[in-house]
């Protein structure tokens, strides 16, 4: 989705064009995936189902993060602010294909949930923007501080052998922190209560859901 685009209606259809690519799995890199340089060591059976229950978790995070930034552009008041939502779109696109790539390398593939979970990021996204744009960075903060710390479990939980997944994890890890910072610096406000528990509650459900189908 481009700033360029300043028509509601052009918005409208430039954000369920980005939600069809998202949804269907259409993701492209712009940055190789940071497992490029390593060796893909023997995993057995069981090491592998769950490296990629781990890497579905993380693929669906990316596409819930996808539609967070796509409705927060897309309602954002300020012109700047919804080109550094589409900036930070686009990095997190790089996330969406290194874990779609990962899934194919381990033999498993991405969650057919995707959808669900793209819909309800987007309506909680969209609650956020309404809400005026220092909530909306807030919103912003809260989430990357969430993923991070999501983040941080999956390397302690991905097994001692998977380097390649734990090097894609690392990478995505690092650039949340910045994204999150950078929402900070731009005069985030506090998120409100429920809508952190309202964000808690569906990264549950996510995790426990998406990490088998």
């Amino acid at each position: 989705m481009s700033s360029k685009y300043h028509n509601p209606l052009d918005r409208f259809i430039c954000s369920a064009d980005k939600a069809l690519r998202v949804i269907s799995g259409v993701a492209s890199a712009s940055r190789p995936t940071p497992a490029v340089h390593v060796d893909d060591a023997h995993l057995t059976d069981e090491e592998r189902k769950h490296s990629a229950g781990l890497i579905r978790v993380d693929h669906v995070g990316e596409v819930m993060a996808q539609a967070l930034y796509n409705s927060q552009a897309r309602f954002a008041k300020s012109e700047a602010l919804r080109e550094q939502f589409e900036k930070a779109s686009r990095e997190e696109e790089d996330h969406l294909a290194w874990t779609a790539q990962r899934l194919k390398e381990l033999n498993s593939q991405t969650s057919v949930l995707a959808p669900l979970f793209y819909a309800g990021a987007y309506a909680l996204g969209t609650v956020a923007a309404k809400m005026g744009d220092p909530h909306s960075l807030g919103f912003v903060v809260e989430t990357e501080r969430q993923v991070e710390k999501h983040l941080e479990s999956h390397m302690q939980r991905l097994p001692a052998g998977d380097a390649k997944s734990r090097a894609i994890v690392d990478q995505m890890r690092i650039d949340e922190i910045a994204h999150g910072k950078a929402a900070q610096d731009a005069g985030a406000a506090e998120t409100p209560l429920p809508v952190k528990l309202a964000m808690t509650a569906m990264s549950k459900l996510m995790t426990g859901t998406t990490y088998y189908i």
